[in-house]
C-alpha cells in the first residue's frame, strides 16, 4: 500500500510539473514564432489565432473558452484523470499566451517560423500527452465521431485540420495556409518522437532453425533479452521456434546483421510499438 501510494505521488508531481511545463512551450512556439508571422497550428489552437486575429479578444481567452467543452467531454468519454490533466495543460496554456502576448516574435521569416515554432508546440504538446493529458480538444471530438462513422480517430483529426488550416487562406492568405501545414506537419511529427521517446520501442519476431545461436547472439551482443515461443508451420506442420524481444530504433540494424550472418533464410518482422512496461526490458551491461 505504501509502495503505490508513493507512486501515485510520484505521478501526481511529474503531472504537476511536466504538464504545466509543456504548455508554456507550446506558448513560445505560438506567440514567439507562429502567431506573429500569421501562421497557424490545428486544432481548437488554430481555431483560436484566426479568431484572436479578427476580434479584439486575446488568444489566451479562445483557447480557454473554446476547450472547455472538450474538457468536460473528455471526463465522460475517457475519464476524470484525462480531464483534470487536460485542464491544467490547457489553463496553464491561455495563461501562458497571456504573458507572452506582447513579446515581440523572434523572427519574421516565414519558413524559419512555421519550422521552429511547430518544433516547439510539437515538444510541448508531446510532453502533456505523455503525462495524460492534451491542450486541444480535436481528438476528443474524434472520438466522438469515430462511434458514428467508419473512419478512424486519425482520419477525422486529419480531416478537422485540414479544413481548419485551409481556413488560414482566407483569414489571412494562401501563403500563411501553405507554411501553416509545414508547421503541423512538423509539431505531428515532433508529438509522436516526444510521446514515444528518441529511441523508440521495436517488437521483433525471429523464426529460424538456429533459434539459439540467434537469441544467444542477442542476448550477447545487444544486451537484451529474449523469450523462445513454440510455433508449429501451417504449411508443414513442422514445430518452429520462434524467437520474441523488444529494441529500440538504434540497435535495429545491428538486429539486422546478426540475424543474417546467424541464418540469412530466417522470418524477421520487427514492428512500431508505442510503450513498453514491466519485465527485464532494461538494457543489461555487454561485457
Amino acid at each position: 500500500m505504501e509502495q503505490k501510494k508513493k507512486r501515485f505521488l510520484y505521478k501526481l508531481l511529474t503531472r504537476l510539473i511536466l504538464v504545466p511545463i509543456g504548455a508554456l512551450i507550446v506558448a513560445i512556439g505560438l506567440e514567439i514564432f507562429l502567431v506573429p508571422n500569421e501562421i497557424i497550428d490545428g486544432g481548437i489552437t488554430g481555431i483560436s489565432i484566426m479568431l484572436s486575429s479578427v476580434t479584439p479578444l486575446s488568444l489566451g481567452i479562445y483557447l480557454f473558452l473554446l476547450n472547455l467543452p472538450f474538457v468536460f467531454l473528455g471526463y465522460k468519454q475517457i475519464g476524470k484523470t484525462f480531464a483534470l490533466t487536460t485542464l491544467l495543460g490547457v489553463t496553464c496554456l491561455a495563461i501562458s499566451t497571456f504573458a507572452l502576448h506582447d513579446v515581440p516574435g523572434l523572427i519574421e521569416d516565414q519558413l524559419l517560423s512555421s519550422v521552429f515554432g511547430g518544433l516547439l508546440v510539437g515538444v510541448g504538446v508531446g510532453l502533456v500527452i505523455r503525462n495524460g493529458g492534451s491542450t486541444d480538444g480535436t481528438e476528443v471530438l474524434a472520438v466522438l465521431f469515430t462511434k458514428k462513422s467508419p473512419f478512424s480517430v486519425g482520419e477525422i483529426v486529419l480531416f478537422l485540420n485540414f479544413f481548419i488550416i485551409a481556413t488560414a487562406g482566407f483569414v489571412y492568405n494562401w501563403e500563411s495556409a501553405l507554411y501553416s501545414m509545414i508547421a503541423y506537419f512538423i509539431a505531428y511529427k515532433m508529438i509522436d518522437v516526444t510521446v514515444a521517446g528518441m529511441d523508440g520501442s521495436k517488437s521483433v519476431w525471429i523464426i529460424s532453425d538456429k533459434a539459439h545461436e540467434i537469441g544467444s547472439a542477442i542476448n550477447d551482443r545487444l544486451g537484451r533479452g529474449v523469450t523462445y515461443l513454440h510455433g508449429e508451420g501451417a504449411f508443414s506442420g513442422d514445430d518452429k521456434k520462434v524467437i520474441f524481444t523488444v529494441i529500440t530504433r538504434v540497435e535495429e540494424s545491428k538486429l539486422h546483421s546478426i540475424v543474417e550472418d546467424m541464418d540469412e533464410n530466417a522470418f524477421l518482422a520487427v514492428g512500431n510499438i508505442q510503450d513498453v512496461k514491466g519485465g527485464q526490458f532494461k538494457k543489461r551491461d555487454i561485457h
